[in-house]
């Protein structure tokens, strides 16, 4: 007898809590070069020398982007795509001629093989044709059925569905609902076992892909039962499958050619082979291929940055203002450097996560966020500046431009486009959290117990010593290390080049105050520390420049021994990294100088109501309608506007 249909799970915050905690990946049984910059440990021999692909690796790597890069000049119209938002049928079946929906599968399941540093390379170059096309390629590829299978499914499951995604299949990763974003506890989607299927009700947002998607990766929750351990479970289900209903093609500010939808399940069958590991372990499976499908976003960004830097150099040699270029005013000049130097770093950061993924021998959860945050913020503020250096052609649209005879240069779309990063995979303020858990985990380890309501006092007596022993050892390494000798890392200052060994004893120096800082603030709140949300945005922000300042000169002593362009990646990577310092020291500052609880009195005032008044005065354009949609359960009552592409 199958289990009776889930109701919408109405969840604690503590319990919200416990879910994610026993999703999260527990054990560290590989060195994380961030882990150990929060604990104040600057383990530069993790990063440095910097790893580099095979030399076999290249070749197969460069041969794509060869092929890649004739496609998106021939055949891609990014201005079309822009206009009509939608990628043309065509060019869908010609990246499927090339093989770029299989560049991270397998060889032997028909794809291309692709490592995650010439992955990332050719999501750069597709998405600077079109970042909708990216977007496409990414969602198939980094968390669609591909990279789930690749780390959870069984062969029978890979022999399957692999060779179909590698040429044929496009993919989407269905987790978020109406009313569930990164809170999974309340995840509302059911698959009831009955026989040897599950049966799948309920409905699903934001299914990027999911509109022309073939395989959907659907996390739906389990009802525990005789037999079952239930909890929240993945499946591979096929969208042409009775019962599957896309309602709703949506659409944004940015990325308007994306296949975006709302997804309804209404007794769908989905046989118990196309479940992707345990009941239960779905978000464990989610989180886990996040790891590197985050990776991703920093390449769109890294493509944006590089753009943006072309056209900056072009535009402000060419346009004049009192007399000289406005390169060579101060005001744009510093614009200017600005982009070039966070460029710099941005893909010093992304070829080291993605290189450190492809050699396996480190953990790179931590690195993996750190990357998507970093890359995400400096990518926006990278476009911003070239929309303010451009000034009115910034916020002019390209169509417009090209209407009056001028170079028809897409700034204000590459804003919009970049928009959503700050959100896609993790909002900003879910990945301050998140980072946050993972860099205070040694601490929590220890002394975890201490700061837990519902542990005994002998679990807490225990914990008490544990913690003495750990801190004991830890706290005296925090007072002075390799950071306070001048002569320190001097490999990093060659004769005629910046010197970056500065830089990296600054790098030291820090991870021990943040981990201090870390500490003091464990001692003071305790407990309550998890509610401190500000305070731990910007220890992870600290960590997240630190991070970004190593993978910068590290990279450039990498260029300077490899390639010709040593002495200006030295340039590039000193000025990024004495622009980051300056935003270390705020971002040090405002740990403990802030007004983090008069924020909270104004918001309560807020919701209270004792701010209306100042709302008076204006028109709300806002149409009618719920805040969130109705997403009970249930037949669909509207077209199905889900689309093959063959």
């Amino acid at each position: 007898m199958s289990a009776p249909p889930l109701k919408k799970p109405v969840v604690t915050e503590r319990e919200a809590r416990q879910v994610a905690e026993a999703a999260r990946e527990q054990a560290w049984r590989k060195p994380s070069f961030a882990k150990e910059l929060f604990l104040g440990r600057f383990r530069l021999d993790l990063i440095h020398p910097h790893p580099l692909p095979t030399d076999e690796a290249v070749r197969r790597g460069e041969q794509f982007l060869g092929k890649l890069r004739d496609f998106c000049e021939t055949k891609v119209d990014g201005a079309l795509i822009e206009r009509e938002a939608r990628i043309p049928d065509e060019v869908i079946n010609g990246l499927k001629e090339l093989g770029a929906l299989g560049m991270k599968i397998d060889p032997k399941y028909g794809g291309l093989g692709l490592t995650q540093v010439y992955y990332n390379k050719a999501l750069a170059l597709a998405g600077s044709a079109s970042p909708a096309i990216g977007v496409l390629l990414s969602a198939h590829q980094s968390i669609g059925v591909p990279q789930p299978l690749k780390l959870f499914g069984t062969p029978e499951q890979k022999e399957k569905f692999l060779p179909r995604c590698a040429r044929t299949d496009i993919s989407a990763f269905l987790l978020t609902e109406p009313d569930v974003g990164s809170d999974p506890a309340r995840l509302a989607t059911s698959a009831v076992p009955d026989g040897d299927d599950y049966v799948l009700d309920g409905v699903k947002l934001w299914t990027t892909n999911g509109v022309v998607a073939d395989l959907l990766v659907v996390m739906a929750r389990v009802p525990k039962s005789e037999g079952h351990k239930g909890g929240i479970t993945a499946f591979v289900v096929e969208t042409d499958s009775p019962g599957v209903i896309v309602e709703n093609r949506n659409a944004f500010m940015g990325l308007r050619g994306i296949e975006n939808g709302v997804t309804r399940f209404h007794q769908v069958r989905v046989p118990a082979a196309n479940r992707i590991g345990p009941e239960g372990a779905g978000l464990k499976i989610a989180l886990t291929t996040l790891n590197t499908g985050r990776l991703s976003l920093p390449a769109s960004c890294v493509a944006a940055g590089k753009w943006c830097l072309k056209i900056a150099r072009e535009w402000s040699a060419a346009r004049e203002q009192w007399g000289k270029p406005v390169a060579h005013h101060e005001a744009v000049g510093q614009k200017i450097s600005f982009i070039a130097a966070t460029t710099f770093a941005l893909e010093a950061v992304l070829d080291l996560s993605s290189q450190m993924a492809d050699e396996d021998r480190n953990d790179i959860r931590i690195e993996g966020a750190l990357a998507k945050l970093f890359a995400s913020e400096m990518g926006w503020r990278i476009a911003d500046e070239l929309v303010q250096i451009r000034g009115g052609r910034g916020f002019e649209t390209a169509d417009s431009l090209r209407a009056r005879g001028e170079r028809a240069v897409p700034a204000e779309q590459v804003l919009r486009d970049l928009r959503i990063n700050r959100i896609f995979e993790g909002s900003t303020e879910i990945m301050h959290l998140l980072i946050a858990r993972e860099a205070v985990d040694a601490h929590l380890s220890v002394a975890g117990d201490l700061i837990d309501p519902e542990k005994s006092l002998s679990d807490k007596a225990k914990a008490g010593a544990n913690a003495g022993v750990f801190y004991a050892k830890w706290l005296p390494k925090l007072v002075a290390g390799p950071g306070q000798l001048p002569r320190a890392y001097a490999d990093f200052h060659p004769a005629g080049h910046p010197d970056l060994s500065g830089h990296l004893r600054y790098v030291e120096r820090s991870a021990r105050k943040l981990a201090r800082s870390t500490f003091y603030a464990m001692s003071r709140w305790q407990g309550r520390m998890e509610t401190k949300q500000g305070f731990l945005g910007r220890i992870v922000d600290i960590g997240a420049e630190l991070f970004a300042m190593s993978a910068a000169v590290v990279r450039a002593e990498l260029l300077r021994t490899t390639e010709g362009h040593g002495r200006e990646a030295y340039q590039l990577a000193d000025v990024f990294c004495r622009q980051s310092r300056i935003r270390v020291e705020e971002l040090f500052g405002r740990l403990w100088s802030n007004t983090d609880d008069l924020d909270r009195k104004v918001v309560k005032g807020v919701l209270g109501g004792a701010y209306e008044w100042l709302e008076q005065g204006v028109v709300d354009p806002s149409g009618e309608g719920p805040w969130i949609a109705d997403a009970t359960p249930g037949e669909s009552k509207k077209e199905n506007v889900h689309r093959r592409i063959r």
